[in-house]
């Protein structure tokens, strides 16, 4: 034992799973992620100071209590902000399985009834799920344009997530003000058109490329955002729909629910799904 050695670095915290990215790591520059040549990365479980960061309302709001947690328990991500939002789910999950175990309790109301059930949901079989996930890159419309999805990272969907909150608050401060009906409207229609904006940029941020129907493909920003500008509505809103479709890959799939006899006498379906989205906000079940 060296002079300077700490005699309980032997009890530090260890790697508890290893997992493999839905993403493969194929979107991240070095300056990101490090890959490992096996493609399986080591998660470690949380310390005391992480876990009071995931308790922290406006490190929660703003996105850097789960920035911290990952840089903490995920070593591999370099920048954390930059993790497209394929791998977020999973790398969460896996983090939430390292520290508290393989089971986590998620409180619902059934259908009909509207009674509070608890289940307990069986992470592992959750986590195989979202690794067996197929990311498609592309997706085409119906008059022949082919556009190619720019996955989207943490950084970009916490902008959003901020800008709705705000938004959203402005609307209720809005509202309960001493404001005339008139000037109400006005606030109201420029807090619609910021959100509006925000939206817009959303999208612009995810298309990466856009192939025509007769063959010419484009990747500059500025002309994507032209061709979002000025093209019809339908058009662009078809896009959006395929968009939100990719997006939709590798996230947390619903539970199946199986209701007991009592329920399904009083009404409620005799299986019916339910949605798990698993964040920071919901991190401890």
């Amino acid at each position: 034992m060296t002079q300077n050695s700490n005699p309980l670095e032997k009890y530090y915290r260890q790697p508890a799973i290893y997992i493999k990215l839905p993403s493969g790591g194929k979107y991240y520059s070095k300056q990101v992620f490090t890959p490992t040549e096996t493609g399986e990365i080591p998660i470690l479980p949380m310390t005391a100071k992480d876990e009071l960061s995931f308790k922290t309302p406006d490190a929660l709001l703003n996105g850097q209590a789960t920035v911290d947690v990952i840089k903490s328990c995920v070593p591999n991500f370099i920048d954390p902000w930059g993790m497209v939002n394929y791998d977020t789910d999973t790398v969460l999950l896996a983090i939430r399985i390292a520290t508290y175990g393989e089971t986590m309790d998620v409180s619902y109301t059934t259908p009909i009834t509207n009674e509070s059930q608890t289940t307990t949901v069986n992470l592992p079989a959750v986590l195989e799920q979202l690794n067996k996930a197929k990311i498609e890159d592309y997706a085409v419309t119906s008059k022949g344009f082919k556009i190619k999805i720019n996955p989207l990272t943490y950084k970009n969907l916490t902008k959003v997530q901020i800008a709705r909150f705000e938004q959203q608050k402005m609307a209720g401060t809005i509202d309960s003000s001493t404001l005339t009906e008139e000037q109400k409207q006005t606030a109201f229609s420029k807090s619609w058109y910021t959100l509006n904006m925000v939206n817009f940029s959303l999208l612009i941020d995810s298309i990466a490329e856009v192939t025509t129907p007769d063959g010419a493909t484009v990747t500059d920003r500025k002309q994507i955002a032209e061709f979002t500008e000025r093209a019809d509505t339908t058009t662009i809103k078809e896009i959006e729909k395929k968009l939100s479709e990719l997006r939709q890959q590798c996230q947390t799939p619903p539970v199946r629910i199986q209701a007991t006899d009592e329920q399904i006498k009083k009404g409620v379906p005799a299986t019916f799904e339910l949605p798990i989205t698993f964040d920071s906000s919901n991190f401890f079940g």
